[in-house]
């Protein structure tokens, strides 16, 4: 008998065994001899420990389990004690030696008479035929889930999440147990994204290392973006005429990008999206490549395909994106196509730091010596442009909840930097800057 994609021989136990198995279990199945090839027959040593040597490594060496899929026997041949493998093929592909996870460095399948690495799309295809690509079919690691944090964001925008909001939402899976959609949005979860500063351009000297999570993926996005702004430093130049500001990044875009990444990241692997900050840029990386089925011509011309649609419904319902497709074009209007990096299984967007940026005083205080906020500094521009500017519009526009907005009010008010003319149908005006 001859090797095939069916059959392997091994003179001896080597580090290819696991290679070799889960080629099999993500194929057709087949048999692996150990101490023969198609002729000849190599003396193997403790036969029995050898046994015991290869069911321990096949236990704990390749994910999922595959107990139950493969046996290993002692056969004779030619008047000699060898060691048969019989593998199944697998139901729950793509499997692969754990350590190396669930990558072309970790997948293999055969062909011919060889194992081979699978590429990165045969890996996502086989394991969205398991999981149905979709975050809605994973079990959530926990059932004792709440959400009031959900549900003071939907209230906030004039929605209410009725006792149906589980099915409504598809936080459920078929048998009605709570999904991995719904353990994000909870208020309690193990999710986290970190956020790192350096000191310089590269990953030597980590001067912050923030945590943002472990609650529900709303609020975490909410405090990264408020990060991110507080970052985002405001330069400014007084003329005789105006008062001209500038930013590290393009607001917009960059809230895109944030956006982007949380969104559609590929959270299966339990990889979360990174943010860092460098003296010269901010990098934002995130896990899965292009979803299935999307090139990098349909990525940029901003054409939609969700990896995660139900993440998206939600985005959607409080105003964090306005439609689907949109936040990368709305980056590009600002950053080159060059800004993204795609790799084997990340993306990652770079962003540098504005070089024309306008001389003058860091920080952009406005209101003489009244040190604000990003935030309110944002809010004094809106109701320059249109003092008529309605609480409302201020929440719309920039995406945080009007009782937010109220405070910042406040805080302009109580400096006097802004007052009320007129009540509820009159308008802002500036009174000091």
């Amino acid at each position: 008998m001859v090797e095939d994609s069916r059959l392997e021989y091994k003179s001896k136990l080597t580090d290819d065994l696991e290679k070799e198995v889960v080629a099999f279990l993500n194929s057709e199945g087949g048999t692996l001899y150990i101490g023969r090839d198609e002729t000849q027959v190599y003396e193997l040593p403790n036969l029995d420990e050898l046994q015991l040597k290869i069911k321990d490594r096949l236990k704990h060496n390749i994910s999922p389990s595959i107990l139950g899929l493969f046996d290993v026997v002692l056969e004779e041949f030619n008047h000699k004690k060898i060691i048969k493998i019989n593998i199944a093929s697998g139901s729950e592909k793509p499997y692969f030696i754990s350590k190396k996870g669930m990558s072309p460095k970790g997948c293999f399948i055969r062909i011919g008479s060889s194992s081979e690495p699978m590429n990165s799309r045969m890996i996502e295809e086989l394991f969205a035929k398991r999981v149905r690509d979709s975050l809605r079919n994973i079990s959530s690691p926990r059932q004792d889930l709440s959400f009031r944090q959900l549900k003071i964001f939907y209230e906030e925008k004039g929605l209410t999440l009725n006792d149906s909001f589980a099915k409504n939402l598809e936080f459920l899976t078929d048998d009605g147990r709570y999904n991995y959609v719904a353990y994000m949005m909870a208020d309690s979860n193990g999710v986290s994204f970190k956020l790192a500063k350096y000191n310089g351009v590269d990953r030597v000297d980590l001067i912050e290392n923030n945590e943002y999570g472990y609650t529900s993926l709303i609020k975490a996005t909410y405090a990264i973006l408020e990060k991110i702004e507080i970052e985002n430093t405001t330069f400014a130049k007084i003329t005789s005429k105006d008062r001209i500001e500038s930013t590290l990044w393009d607001k917009i875009a960059i809230r895109e990008a944030v956006i982007n990444a949380i969104i559609h990241n590929d959270y299966t692997h339990e990889v979360p999206p990174k943010f860092e900050i460098f003296d010269d840029r901010l990098e934002i990386t995130s896990f899965g490549g292009l979803p299935l089925g999307l090139n990098q011509e349909e990525f940029f011309s901003g054409v939609s395909n969700p990896r995660n649609r139900e993440i998206m419904r939600i985005f959607k319902d409080l105003g964090m994106v306005e439609q689907l497709g949109s936040g990368i074009p709305r980056i590009l209007r600002v950053y080159d196509k060059s800004s993204f990096v795609f790799m084997q299984n990340f993306i990652r967007m770079v962003f540098h730091k504005n070089s024309g940026q306008i001389g003058g005083q860091i920080g952009g205080q406005i209101g003489g010596q009244i040190d604000l906020s990003p935030r309110q500094r944002e809010i004094l521009q809106l109701i320059k442009k249109d003092p008529k500017i309605s609480r409302e519009v201020l929440s719309k526009t920039l995406h945080i909840s009007q009782s937010a907005i109220q405070k910042h009010l406040d805080k302009l008010k109580a400096n006097d930097i802004i007052k009320r003319v007129g009540g509820t149908r009159g308008h802002w005006e500036v009174i000091n800057e």
